[in-house]
C-alpha cells in the first residue's frame, strides 16, 4: 500500500507539461462555459496526483501513457518532489475555488482558476515550474530539509549531468 500511495521519484517533463495544459483547458474551459463542476474534476486530479503520482489521475494516466511518448523534444527526467509540491499548490487552488464555489458562488469561485492556468500556462507551454521554483526557495531557506530531494539540493551534478562529455 505505500508503493501505491508514492509520488515517483523522477518525471518526465514532458508528462508533466501534458499535464499541466490539460489543467490549462479544464481550467479555460470552466471559466469560459461557467461549468463549475469542472472544479470537482480539477481537484479530484490534484488529489489523485498528490497522493499517487499518474497511478490515479485519468489526466496523469493519459499524459504519461499518450501524450509523453508522442513529444520527444520534451522528454527530460527530472526530481519528483518538486513536481508533487507543485501539484500540491495546484491543490490548494482547486480547493479553494472548489470551497468558493460551493460557499459564495462560481462568480466569486472562478477568479481563484487564475493564478492557476497562469502557473499551469508557464509549466505547459513554457517548461518553467512555478511550484518547482518555490520548492528550491523553501529547501533554500531550509523549510524544505534537503533529504526530501538531495539531487534539488546538488546543483553541481545536475550541471555536470547535462553538459556534454568530451571523449579522447
Amino acid at each position: 500500500m505505500k508503493n501505491f500511495f508514492a509520488f515517483p521519484n523522477t518525471v518526465n517533463e514532458a508528462a508533466a507539461r501534458a499535464v499541466a495544459i490539460g489543467v490549462v483547458l479544464m481550467s479555460v474551459a470552466a471559466f469560459v462555459t461557467g461549468s463549475a463542476w469542472i472544479l470537482i474534476l480539477l481537484t479530484y486530479g490534484f488529489l489523485a496526483r498528490v497522493l499517487a503520482g499518474p497511478k490515479i489521475s485519468p489526466l496523469g494516466q493519459f499524459a504519461v501513457r499518450v501524450v509523453a511518448p508522442r513529444i520527444t523534444r520534451w522528454q527530460r527526467f527530472v526530481p519528483g518532489p518538486p513536481k508533487r509540491f507543485a501539484q500540491a499548490m495546484g491543490l490548494a487552488f482547486s480547493l479553494a475555488a472548489l470551497a468558493t464555489w460551493l460557499l459564495a458562488g462560481w462568480l466569486d469561485a472562478r477568479w481563484i482558476l487564475l493564478p492557476l492556468v497562469a502557473a499551469a500556462s508557464l509549466e505547459g507551454f513554457l517548461g518553467y515550474c512555478v511550484g518547482c521554483t518555490i520548492f528550491g526557495w523553501l529547501m533554500g531557506l531550509g523549510v524544505i530539509p534537503k533529504s526530501i530531494c538531495v539531487e534539488c539540493d546538488d546543483l553541481s551534478a545536475r550541471s555536470r549531468r547535462h553538459q556534454p562529455s568530451i571523449k579522447n
